[in-house]
């Protein structure tokens, strides 16, 4: 098969990722980049285009497709400018800023003819997919309870993305990626309600703090939070903590870490009633809190899952070339990105609010 030739608008973060990703990936051919700024542009590696301006990318006949990796207020219009160019398009997340822009870019898309998909690789992160394997597995027998944590330390965001004119926040960064792992966790069911808590903590403008909970049919309730301003004495040696909590009826896993360490922790049996005993703990008399008799707590190996961020571009070759379907549907995006208008809603009104 031809080799996919791609170029990619934006040398900055993502753009240096993709640099090191797709330099010699299997069926694809790098072409080059450009950037705004012509500085970003002075390490791009021997061999690939300095293409001067987006309109050199879009007027190159050798490239197939645009990878764009502006800033987020950008993506629109670049998005249509590639489908009038005749390019397909790969996007950064988040697609767009409002829906109407991405209903914008889907029909500019459909007239054009072109292949159109999302950069949301994080669907192969290995801490979301053990906790997704967890689930899916129907070992810890009808589940009703995930949640999704990431704690930064810092407070500080970097760039443009402290800039709500830029598309920044938490929300549009890591919340779209958090949010899509829970909704292609749980394939077919509904969202029935979502309530949020959105915050601005030391950023002036842009959040920094959010936590969600989403109410599906499926009987789960599904937590995420973040924090950028989460602080910790004990993870000196670390710039963040992230975690996965599953429980069901018949047990539970934590999932800790991008690398994740943990287990799935069961009861020997249930302690459905004990009676009138009472233990004496740090924090007082107990009966349904004391500790559990030697022997109740077993534990066992969270399961091996081997997934890692290039299998996104893998997907990418087969599904261009037609031999499988994008992993990213735009139908999936939209929901996410209504999802997002939810949370904001929730967020300023302080309500549950009501969604499929």
């Amino acid at each position: 098969m031809k080799d996919i030739r791609i170029a990619v608008i934006g040398h900055g973060f993502m753009g240096h990722e993709h640099e090191k990703m797709l330099k010699d990936f299997p069926g694809i051919r790098l072409m080059g980049f450009s950037d705004k700024d012509p500085k970003q542009l002075q390490d791009v590696a021997e061999g690939l285009k300095r293409y001067q301006s987006n309109e050199e990318i879009f007027e190159d006949p050798e490239v197939d497709v645009v990878l764009i990796a502006a800033n987020n207020n950008q993506h629109h219009d670049l998005v249509i400018q590639a489908a009038k160019a005749g390019k397909n398009i790969i996007c950064e997340k988040p697609a767009a800023m409002s829906l109407q822009e991405l209903d914008e870019m889907v029909k500019a898309v459909g007239e054009n003819g072109v292949k159109f998909t999302i950069h949301h690789q994080r669907r192969f992160d290995p801490d979301f997919r053990t906790a997704k394997e967890v689930y899916d597995s129907g070992t810890l027998g009808a589940v009703y309870a995930v949640k999704s944590q990431l704690y930064g330390f810092n407070g500080n965001m970097h760039d443009w993305h402290v800039f709500v004119s830029e598309g920044g926040g938490m929300l549009y960064d890591w919340g779209v990626h958090l949010l899509d792992q829970l909704c292609w966790m749980f394939p077919g069911a509904k969202i029935r309600s979502v309530f949020a808590d959105l915050r601005n903590v030391i950023n002036k403008e842009v959040d920094d703090y959010f936590q969600i909970m989403l109410r599906f049919d499926n009987d789960v309730t599904a937590t995420v939070e973040l924090g950028t301003y989460y602080l910790s004495d004990k993870t000196q040696d670390k710039w963040f903590e992230r975690h996965w909590f599953v429980a069901g009826n018949k047990g539970s896993a934590y999932v800790d870490g991008f690398f994740p360490e943990g287990k799935v922790v069961r009861t020997t049996h249930l302690l459905t009633n004990v009676g009138g005993k009472r233990t004496m703990t740090a924090a007082g008399p107990t009966r349904s809190f004391g500790p559990a008799p030697e022997g109740t707590i077993v534990t066992e190996a969270l399961p091996e899952i081997h997934t890692e961020h290039r299998n996104y571009f893998e997907n990418y070759v087969r599904a261009y070339h037609g031999e499988e379907d994008f992993l990213v549907k735009i139908p999936e995006v939209r929901r996410v990105l209504r999802l997002m208008d939810a949370v904001r809603e929730s967020a300023r009104t302080s309500r549950s609010i009501d969604f499929e």
